[in-house]
């Protein structure tokens, strides 16, 4: 009998001192819509991040470990835009999971909360890799991450009633705290007005279009295609005669392409993070903005 309340004593202290488990398994695509949810859902959800920004976003595989993520989740936080084409619609179907089909509450995507840039007429592989609903990279522009943040938090509330309030209250302060944060970060980028910059791949156009920066150029010959010796050595003869401050890549593409070109015309290179992790700075959604001013800023002055 001693032996027996004993086991159940101990039980009952297990139970009461066991985590408190998450009202809400998350499965984000992407860093930068896993460190939003975070700060929306706090400590009532658990998160699981596909990808991280050492990875090209277009260039995930449907790994079993990803599928049995997505089997358990309630939510699943994307940026869609057919950015996670080649590898979410498998993991979709291999799951299971009609929480997370298209078209329910438990898919999210980010880009349908927004107004897309770069919406082509038409689509054609000879273009390279072109996006059919317009360019997905939408988190360079903080803007939209307000805007996907009151969209994301009305989600929450819809798929978990029992913890509105919460996820109401959560977002008030975030979109608060943002609301300043952005009008820092445009204060401090006044000077990047109109500054003309080669970017490696054509994921800035949010960015640029955020802070006034002018493309200048690409690394890559079409979206998606690699850079060739001949398309550099064209665009360092163009820059010669319209030169321009800096070139632009992400974190996860080579530095290479880049530079070589700054080697060659004398304009300074400059990695971005493009995602919360890219960059030490930019461990998160605060300090990816930041740290991107802060990094194009530097360049500038250069």
């Amino acid at each position: 009998m001693k032996n027996t309340l004993k086991i159940l004593a101990l039980l009952a202290l297990a139970t009461l001192f066991r985590p408190a488990m998450a009202d809400v398994n998350v499965f984000a695509c992407e860093p930068e819509w896993g460190a939003l949810t975070q700060e929306l859902a706090g400590n009532k959800a658990d998160i699981f991040v596909a990808t991280n920004a050492h990875q090209d976003p277009h260039q995930i595989q449907a790994r079993p470990s990803l599928i049995s993520k997505l089997r358990r989740a309630d939510l699943a936080v994307c940026t869609g835009a057919q950015l996670e084409i080649g590898w979410m619609p498998m993991l979709l179907q291999q799951s299971g999971n009609d929480k997370v089909q298209s078209g329910r509450p438990g898919n999210f995507q980010a880009a349908l909360q927004v107004k897309m840039l770069e919406v082509p007429d038409s689509v054609s592989r000879a273009l390279g890799d072109i996006h059919p609903d317009g360019n997905p990279h939408i988190q360079t522009d903080p803007r939209n991450i307000g805007v996907v943040a009151k969209a994301l938090t009305a989600r929450l509330e819809q798929i978990d009633p029992a913890n509105a309030s919460y996820y109401a209250a959560k977002g008030a302060d975030f979109g608060k705290r943002w609301d300043a944060a952005l009008a820092r970060w445009e204060q401090q980028a006044k000077p990047l007005q109109g500054v003309r910059a080669v970017v490696h791949h054509d994921g800035w156009v949010y960015l640029f279009n955020w802070l006034g920066l002018v493309k200048a150029g690409e690394l890559e010959p079409k979206p998606g295609v690699p850079p060739s010796a001949g398309h550099l050595a064209e665009l360092k003869q163009e820059l010669a005669g319209n030169p321009a401050k800096m070139v632009i890549y992400a974190a996860y593409q080579d530095s290479r392409s880049a530079d070589w070109l700054s080697a060659q015309t004398g304009m300074p290179a400059v990695e971005l993070p493009f995602s919360v992790g890219g960059t030490p700075g930019a461990n998160d959604l605060f300090g990816l903005y930041q740290d991107t001013v802060d990094r194009l800023l530097k360049v500038l002055n250069k």
